[in-house]
């Protein structure tokens, strides 16, 4: 079973870093902000205040060092990631999580965070959140119940989410541990020691910007190794700002989803609000769930049995 790190109180300190990319500090105000007024007390990484001037939030050396002290601060109950982009995949196999597993705390972030989420899930056996980072709570998003819902999961209320249908749905009922979060990052871990786990488990998959053909490869790299083979149940979320051949590629991204699992009989959700839009629910990777898909309604909600041994 996977070990899910003790849920928040007010007064716990969250950390707060960026990992992966460059984020301009004004822009992380308004989140440090937010988690101040919820009762908790922020701890702002030195990638927080980067002086870089490349994409990065500093070389992969100082990126690392904020990161991995973070991991070992027994007073940080919680590590934030500002923002995502790209870089953790240059980092992660320098990462030591001794100190870590001993004292596991709650890494919430997502699109590139997945390449450490997984790595949690895969390598250390521990749980983390998948939610909205920094730049969502800019421009009043802070009072969107997307945000407000990452400091109930983050202090132990059980998720519990009712979702439009969509006509492309499969109905049925899934029971499993959960798994995922971006496409392009969950294809380019394949073959290394943070791939992902998904026998039994559902499976949410998310991304954006990509080509439409990109996305198809990257199915087809999932069902190839056997990634889609033994699922419990497959969440199809949000594939935002995508893009087309001059030739196009004939089938919407939802079609060329469907079609990678159409042997299976597991059930599918489309539409699920979670990726790279406002409409980003926060999902707790690595706890059970059931997932109920009928003609009139979806729903999915965090087991009773989720927990510690």
């Amino acid at each position: 079973m996977t070990f899910v790190p003790q849920y928040l109180n007010k007064g716990d300190t969250i950390g707060i870093i960026c990992s992966s990319g460059f984020m301009e500090q004004k822009k992380i105000q308004a989140c440090i902000k937010t988690l101040q007024q919820w009762g908790f007390k922020v701890k702002a990484g030195l990638t927080v205040n980067s002086n870089s001037k490349n994409y990065f939030s500093g070389t992969d050396e100082e990126r690392l060092l904020d990161l991995q002290t973070m991991l070992d601060d027994s007073s940080v109950k919680a590590i934030f990631f500002a923002r995502g982009g790209y870089g953790l995949s240059r980092i992660i196999d320098d990462i030591n999580f001794k100190q870590f597993k001993k004292h596991p705390k709650w890494l919430l972030g997502f699109s590139d965070i997945t390449v450490i989420q997984t790595h949690l899930f895969s390598a250390c056996k521990t749980a983390s959140i998948h939610c909205s980072m920094a730049a969502a709570f800019n421009d009043n998003g802070t009072e969107s119940i997307y945000i407000q819902s990452i400091k109930k999961a983050l202090t132990g209320q059980k998720i519990n989410y009712k979702i439009d249908i969509h006509s492309l749905n499969r109905a049925g009922v899934a029971e499993g541990q959960l798994v995922g979060g971006n496409l392009s990052l969950l294809a380019h871990l394949e073959g290394t020691k943070s791939a992902i786990k998904t026998k039994g488990k559902i499976l949410f998959l998310e991304d954006i910007g990509e080509y439409l053909y990109n996305i198809d490869r990257m199915m087809i790299q999932l069902k190839r190794s056997g990634k889609l083979d033994h699922l419990s149940g497959l969440i199809v979320g949000q594939f935002s700002e995508l893009k087309d051949t001059t030739r196009t590629f004939g089938q919407n991204v939802y079609e060329l989803i469907l079609d990678k699992v159409k042997e299976y009989n597991y059930p599918v959700c489309f539409n699920f609000p979670v990726g790279h839009l406002p409409e980003n629910y926060p999902l707790k990777i690595g706890l059970e769930y059931k997932l109920k898909v009928s003609s009139t309604k979806v729903q999915f909600a965090e087991a009773h049995k989720s927990g510690n041994p």
